[in-house]
C-alpha cells in the first residue's frame, strides 16, 4: 500500500481488531442474552461499536495510502473521532438504562462461564493491540489512530468490569454486581462521547 509500512501496519492492526470484534460480539451478545446480563450484552455491544470504528479508521486509512492531500486526510481524522464519539455515548446510553432497570427490578443474572472466558480473553488481548497502535499512531501522527486506539484500550477496562460483575455473581451470587459494574463504564464513556464529539485531540507525551 503506497510504500508507507507504518501505514500498512496501522491497517493490519485495525483490521485485526475488527475480526477480533465480530467474534467477540456474536458470543458476547448471544451468551449475555442466554445469561441475561447487562454487562455482557453491554460488552457486546461496544465490540459492535469498535467493529463501526474500525470500519471508519480503515477508510481514513486508505485517504493517506492512497496519497490524499493533507486537507482531506485531516477531514477524515475528524469525521472518525465524531464517529466514535456518537458510538461512546449511545453505549453509555444504552448501559445507564439497562443496568439502572436491573437494580431497580432487582434482577438476578444467570451464571456465565463463556462470558468469564471472553472477559479473560480480551483483557489479555487488548491492551496489547491497544499500545500497538498508539505506537504507529504516534509514529504516523493520526489522532483518529489515537482515538480508535483508545476504544480498543476501552475494551479491556469493559473486560475488567464485565469479569468482576460476572465472577462475583458465579461465586458469591452477588446479582447486584452485574449491573453495578457495568455502570462503572458510564462515566468513562461519556467523557470519551464528548471528547470525540468535539474533536480534541488529547496531546501525545512520551509519559
Amino acid at each position: 500500500m503506497s510504500g508507507k509500512p507504518d501505514v500498512r501496519t496501522a491497517v493490519r492492526l485495525v483490521a485485526a481488531t475488527a475480526t477480533y470484534n465480530v467474534v467477540e460480539a456474536g458470543i458476547a451478545l448471544w451468551s449475555g442474552i442466554v445469561a441475561g446480563s447487562v454487562a455482557l450484552i453491554g460488552f457486546g455491544l461496544d465490540s459492535v461499536i469498535e467493529c463501526a470504528a474500525a470500519g471508519a479508521l480503515l477508510w481514513r486509512l486508505s485517504l493517506e495510502a492512497r496519497g490524499a492531500d493533507r486537507e482531506r486526510v485531516e477531514a477524515g481524522e475528524r469525521r472518525v473521532q465524531r464517529i466514535v464519539g456518537v458510538t461512546f455515548l449511545a453505549l453509555a446510553v444504552y448501559v445507564l438504562v439497562e443496568a439502572g432497570l436491573a437494580l431497580w427490578m432487582r434482577e438476578a443474572p444467570a451464571e456465565s462461564a463463556v462470558g468469564i472466558v471472553l472477559a479473560s480473553a480480551s483483557l489479555v488481548l487488548m491492551p496489547l493491540v491497544a499500545w500497538a497502535k498508539f505506537r504507529v499512531a504516534k509514529r504516523i501522527g493520526s489522532a483518529a489512530l489515537r482515538a480508535e486506539a483508545k476504544e480498543t484500550l476501552a475494551c479491556s477496562y469493559l473486560s475488567f468490569t464485565l469479569l468482576l460483575g460476572l465472577a462475583a455473581n458465579a461465586a458469591a451470587g452477588w446479582w447486584w454486581a452485574d449491573p453495578a459494574a457495568a455502570l462503572l463504564m458510564v462515566p468513562w464513556l461519556v467523557r470519551e462521547g464528548i471528547e470525540g464529539l468535539r474533536g480534541e485531540e488529547e496531546e501525545e507525551s512520551d509519559g
